[in-house]
């Protein structure tokens, strides 16, 4: 019986990092996750990192396919925040970019992973951005990185 499984670490991963600049004071703690899960527990030189900052969660999907079509990295890991509003703008939104995002892995020959928060309110966005409830930053990064080892294994 042949089984894979995937390993984090990955020392030569090239990792780019899609980040949206709305919401930033949670975007922020996103990111700092993911660095320091790549970094710390992946073993990624932060000179293989590269982080792409955009207005938005909406401008996620395209950011992200574009870096997943530069062939210049290994895997892409998205981060943002929507927060829903007393509006219809929400679903919109965070819908989009799930769909968007979803759309590029699907397409992409590299993975791409989700780690944009869909929260009812600004408490449950800092519970998921390294308090009570981990850090999603850092998780998609450590998904990004066994991804990156699935393939690679599968492929080989």
């Amino acid at each position: 019986m042949n089984v894979i499984k995937g390993v984090v670490a990955a020392p030569e991963a090239r990792i780019a990092i899609a980040i949206a600049r709305f919401n930033n004071f949670i975007n922020d703690s996103l990111l700092e996750g993911a660095v320091d899960a790549l970094e710390r527990i992946g073993q990624v030189s932060s000179d293989n990192i590269t982080v792409v900052w955009v207005p938005g969660a909406y401008e996620l999907p395209l950011t992200v396919k574009a870096l997943a079509e530069s062939k210049k990295c290994d895997a892409v890991i998205a981060l943002g925040t929507v927060i829903r509003g007393g509006t219809a703008h929400f679903e919109y939104v965070a819908g989009e970019c799930s769909s968007g995002l979803t759309s590029v892995a699907m397409s992409s020959d590299i993975p791409v992973t989700f780690g944009v928060l869909t929260t009812e309110n600004i408490e449950q966005a800092i519970e998921r951005a390294g308090t009570k409830a981990g850090n999603k930053g850092a998780e998609a990064a450590l998904t990004a990185l066994e991804m990156i080892n699935v393939l690679t294994a599968i492929k080989g």
